[in-house]
């Protein structure tokens, strides 16, 4: 799978749902053999499964839509351990994981997948999809 926005998640920002710089927006690193996306039915964080989150949440901060793209200062996951990282989850944490809206599913990233050895893993990836 390419990278993608969810299909929600497109409904909700042409509905004014979300605000990529006022919401608390997260990123998780997901196991992609323990994960199949399905952009079109996953609408929230309790659609992907314990076992296929790796490492994360971490909150995206300095958050900007320059040049109409949407990005964040790079994200840090410490002390990661567990399976291979194939992809990139980004959400809106509500408080909830089953009212935690989806937004874009990225394994095409440079670097991906990642082996994880215990050490710290950078996010550096541009969040426009």
């Amino acid at each position: 799978m390419a990278n993608t926005l969810y299909d929600s998640a497109r409904k909700g920002y042409l509905e004014g749902q979300f605000n990529w710089l006022s919401d608390t927006v997260k990123v998780l690193l997901v196991s992609t053999s323990a994960y199949t996306v399905n952009a079109s039915t996953h609408k929230f964080l309790s659609d992907i499964s314990g076992s296929a989150r790796i490492a994360g949440p971490v909150t995206l901060t300095g958050k900007s839509t320059d040049g109409g793209a949407a990005d964040a200062n790079d994200a840090t996951f410490t002390a990661v351990s567990g399976g291979a990282i194939g992809a990139i989850v980004i959400y809106v944490d509500s408080g909830q994981e089953a009212t935690s809206p989806l937004l874009a599913y990225l394994d095409t990233a440079t670097g991906l997948p990642i082996t994880p050895n215990g050490g710290d893993k950078l996010d550096n990836v541009p969040l426009a999809a």
